[in-house]
């Protein structure tokens, strides 16, 4: 009698168990869901399209060439070119960008509460993050889905220590066969690198 007695406690206590870990489990993909929503919700529609033309290359690699280079900076034109589109979720797009043999590298374009995104990660061999990393900044809120513009966030004047005007612009031909980026110091183009959105390689 004591023994049916536990087995019955046993299998009730197994289906609250298993209800409450149902229930659970809903409530935390409904809590996603609603985080997405609200990340989503936080962007333009021209942020969404160009999240989206981005995540439209995941799986790809393309290489790339330096086009611009101001007078007196550092020249990479002799450098190989290559960028990876290797995470595409709905809230975030990483392209690792590689130079030569420098894979330390990524781009990240992330969906936030302020709006879309644009951070430079940057690692060491080791994949500890390097001193100056993740800077960048967010969307002007004037850009397309084939271009967009982040002019340096307090984070990064402050990391950078900057009085440069930094701005990142990413521009995607409307026909997609290329993909552009530029750096900016107060509106002056200072550096320039382009890809062949074409042939992946």
């Amino acid at each position: 009698m004591i023994s049916k007695l536990f087995q019955l406690i046993a299998i009730a206590t197994l289906l609250v168990s298993c209800g409450q870990g149902q229930r659970e489990s809903s409530q935390g993909h409904d809590e996603m869901v609603d985080r997405l929503e609200a990340l989503e919700s936080s962007l333009s529609e021209p942020e969404i399209n160009f999240l989206d033309n981005l995540a439209g290359l995941c799986g790809k690699s393309f290489r790339g060439k330096e086009t611009y280079s101001a007078p007196g900076r550092e020249s990479w034109v002799e450098k190989d070119f290559v960028m990876h589109v290797t995470v595409c979720e709905d809230d975030r797009v990483y392209i690792p960008f590689h130079l030569d043999e420098d894979q330390s590298r990524t781009w990240m374009f992330l969906a936030t509460e302020k709006g879309l995104r644009f951070r430079h990660d940057h690692r060491h061999e080791d994949g500890t993050p390097e001193e100056l990393t993740m800077y960048g900044g967010y969307s002007d809120g004037k850009g397309t889905g084939y271009r967009q513009n982040f002019p340096a966030d307090e984070y990064t004047i402050n990391l950078l220590e900057d009085t440069l005007g930094r701005e990142w612009r990413i521009i995607l031909t409307d026909d997609l066969s290329s993909m552009i980026y530029q750096l900016h110091y107060s509106g002056q183009l200072m550096f320039a690198a382009e890809f062949d959105l074409t042939e992946p390689i």
